[in-house]
């Protein structure tokens, strides 16, 4: 099993590609070992010393490293850990998980509501995706769009740009109703 390795935007992040499909749907955002307990892949990469998250996509592991760490002392722990969890044939993810990457939100701005994911989907999460992130929908107040940034997204310096001139430009085009 060959993994390549990808620089993402946040320097404190890596993306891994395994050569094989991670997640058959959606995305899996573990900011910390506490929340990986449905993960047996995160589990095994939080057991390196040193990894502060993962994240898992369609055909990606992003893994963000403690700010105290250098990528030279832990890349290699990651990389075997990622290849011995893909070799033993252990699932991704054990259970059920959600079906929808977006929060729901149903009345009155309703297909405000469908645009607004419409546009993350097809325009933003693919581009988001290639750097090892995601961004998911979360709400519409007034005019304002609530959004959660995830993976190498979070927490990169170059995220507060994205948010502004890329997403909310691109919102506020096709979308008048948002301010």
């Amino acid at each position: 099993m060959f993994i390549q390795t990808e620089s993402t935007p946040n320097p404190a992040t890596l993306k891994f590609l395994p050569g094989l499909t991670v997640l058959d749907a959606g995305t899996a955002d573990f900011p910390a070992p506490e929340t990986a307990a449905k993960s047996p892949l995160a589990r095994r990469i939080f057991a390196v010393d040193g990894v502060a998250g993962v994240f898992l996509g369609s055909d990606f592991v992003t893994v963000t490293k403690a700010e105290a760490v250098r990528w030279e002392h832990i890349k290699p722990a990651v990389l075997g850990a990622i290849m011995e969890h893909f070799q033993s044939g252990a699932p991704v993810i054990e259970g059920e998980r959600p079906e929808s990457a977006h929060a729901e939100q149903d009345g009155p701005d309703g297909d405000i509501v469908r645009q607004i994911k419409e546009l993350l989907d097809t325009r933003v999460r693919p581009a988001v995706a290639q750097d090892g992130g995601d961004i998911t929908f979360h709400g519409f107040d007034r005019g304002v769009v609530y959004l959660h940034m995830q993976g190498a997204c979070a927490g990169c310096p170059s995220s507060t740009l994205t948010l502004k001139m890329g997403i909310e430009n691109l919102l506020r085009h096709y979308i008048p109703e948002v301010t």
